[in-house]
């Protein structure tokens, strides 16, 4: 344009600086300032507000305060594009600071204003100041717009009041971006099946869904390990042509390695027609948490051969798959890489990893060290790396010091004195397990239930230990009988080692042979044709004799059994599992 000696008007720069800022190129939006800088036109309300805009958008939020605070009496879309600046580059607590300065001023805020500052308090997760957004939003006619709603319901999903977001949305006008808010909130609350109802009550009120909804369905999916439901939603996707989406493939990869189908992940990773950060995390990730911790590294490399940065996020899922397989020392080289060769500060969750890695490896005291050179203080998480790993190798000593730290943090932290008392049984120190235990008691605090799940044809079916409830009781105690019979004729001894409570060896065997993990895989034998996966889930990690005895299960029946525990998942095939006995 200026080469055909046309000159800009007032109305050319924020088309411009809009389109510097969708590329994030802040070079050319400098350069764009100069000009107008030059011209005399800085000043200008639009263009100053574009300018604002364009600069939030590639990250220089202080420049961007500086060209709003020249710019003499702001515009409500001025202190807009100021609020969602802050909002956008992490800082809203200065956004809700801004939006009070606005209304001080005098200036109205207009629907988009109250569209960015419920995304603010969505930030936030203030529902405090959400609510005081909303009832701003009635009182000047606002709540009619679809945007504005759909923003509220959105704040409301990410501040956990589903209730008050799905009155909203019951009453409002609703469209594509309005469900997606109502899935997106039950998802994030762990409501994940009732974010797959709405997808079909979605379809019935004849709305389209787009990217957005499917990566929050696929989440849902992965969320509770709903292998049926997730290829059900992959082959939404593909009618959809939306399967070639980045985030979408990139949520598909998350989702099937999350319900224990790698091989499907692998391979819809590898048909992607693009990928980016997201997409290679998310199988890096999913590498890891199948125990396939050389393939993880692997990949690793190809990422970066790909011309892909890693992240801090990326990270994580390399130490994590360093830690399953006991790479101690290349975890070290990527610690030490991530730092040096990448620039990445690391987080706790980069240290909780190291303290993980040489845990259980049973480096107890480098991992002790590790954690007295972090560069702040550690937290809960931390020290229950190091109690997990104590317990594991029986160090009593550093065990009792973990969880002397973990109570000083969180003094009603019941999964540590669970793990203490554990330790103290493994030890035979039937005694201090006990007074541990009586302690939880005289607090009120009770231990987490232990419960496997198992899917079949899209029905959740939850057992306890020992439980007697299902329907189909007496055939799956009737199959694990048959089961143990056979395993013990193939070798197998229970482990009453595991049986952390001073009783009857008789007892023990009884209390291991029935624990929930046994009768989903029972369950899944009967009620699961051969040849059709098989995924249990438990909530806890997995019972090491119940460990030993699904590899054994695994060959006498000729099928592939998966366990997702606490931890990672297991891939138990002829007698062998993929963790290779290192969990």
């Amino acid at each position: 344009m200026k080469s055909a000696g046309i000159e800009p008007s007032q109305f050319t720069y924020p088309s411009v600086l809009s389109a510097c800022a969708s590329l994030g190129a802040l070079k050319q939006v400098v350069e764009i300032h100069k000009h107008i800088f030059d011209i005399g036109l800085e000043l200008d309300i639009f263009i100053g507000s574009a300018l604002i805009d364009a600069y939030a958008k590639c990250g220089s939020i202080q420049v961007a305060r500086d060209v709003f605070n020249r710019i003499p009496e702001p515009s409500c879309v001025s202190w807009t594009a100021m609020i969602a600046g802050y909002t956008q580059n992490g800082n809203s607590g200065e956004a809700l600071k801004l939006f009070c300065e606005m209304q001080q001023t005098g200036v109205r805020p207009n629907p988009f204003t109250f569209t960015t500052i419920a995304t603010t308090c969505a930030a936030l997760t203030s529902l405090e100041h959400g609510l005081q957004v909303h009832n701003q939003v009635i009182k000047m006619g606002y709540e009619s717009d679809v945007y504005v709603s759909s923003s509220l319901v959105d704040m409301y999903g990410k501040c956990a009041s589903l209730e008050d977001a799905q009155k909203l949305f019951n009453k409002m006008d609703k469209n594509v971006i309005s469900w997606n808010a109502m899935i997106a909130g039950f998802v994030q609350n762990g409501n994940n099946v009732e974010a797959l109802n709405f997808f079909f009550q979605m379809k019935v009120a004849g709305i389209k869904p787009n990217e957005v909804t499917f990566t929050s369905l696929l989440k849902a999916c992965a969320g509770f390990v709903a292998l049926e439901k997730g290829s059900e939603i992959h082959n939404h996707t593909i009618k959809t042509g939306l399967e070639l989406d980045v985030y979408v493939g990139s949520a598909l990869v998350d989702m099937y390695a999350k319900c224990g189908s790698i091989q499907k992940a692998h391979h819809v990773f590898y048909n992607m027609p693009q990928r980016n950060e997201v997409s290679w995390n998310a199988m890096i990730a999913g590498y890891a948490q199948h125990g396939s911790g050389e393939a993880a590294l692997q990949l690793f490399e190809e990422m970066q051969h790909a011309g892909i940065m890693p992240n801090s996020i990326t990270f994580i899922s390399v130490l994590s798959a360093c830690s399953h397989v006991g790479l101690v020392d290349e975890g070290h080289h990527y610690f030490n890489s991530m730092i040096k060769d990448h620039n990445i500060t690391p987080t706790i969750d980069h240290y909780a990893c190291m303290v993980d890695l040489l845990g259980r490896a049973g480096r107890l005291e480098d991992a002790m060290d590790m954690i007295n050179n972090m560069p702040f203080e550690p937290s809960t998480i931390v020290w229950q790396t190091l109690l997990g790993a104590c317990r594991n190798h029986g160090n009593m000593e550093l065990g009792q010091y973990a969880a002397k730290c973990i109570l000083e943090l969180e003094p009603k932290d019941a999964a540590t004195y669970v793990l203490l008392s554990n330790t103290y049984a493994l030890a035979r120190r039937w005694d201090n397990a006990q007074m541990v235990r009586k302690l939880m008691n005289e607090k009120g605090l009770k231990k987490e239930t232990g419960y496997s799940w198992i899917q079949v044809q899209s029905k959740v079916h939850k057992f306890m230990a020992r439980d007697t409830s299902h329907p189909q009781t007496d055939k799956i105690y009737a199959k694990l009988d048959e089961l143990t019979t056979l395993i013990k004729m193939a070798g197998y001894v229970p482990d009453t080692n595991f049986v952390l409570y001073d009783v009857e060896e008789q007892q023990k065997e009884r209390f291991v042979c029935y624990h929930s993990e046994r009768l989903a895989i029972a369950f899944g034998l009967i009620n699961i044709p051969f040849g059709m996966p098989m995924v249990i889930v438990k909530n806890l990690r997995i019972c090491g004799d119940c460990h030993i005895a699904t590899k054994f299960i695994s060959k006498i029946v000729g099928r592939e059994l998966v366990v997702r525990d606490a931890n990672r998942f297991h891939h138990f095939k002829d007698g062998m599992c993929s963790c290779g006995d290192y969990w």
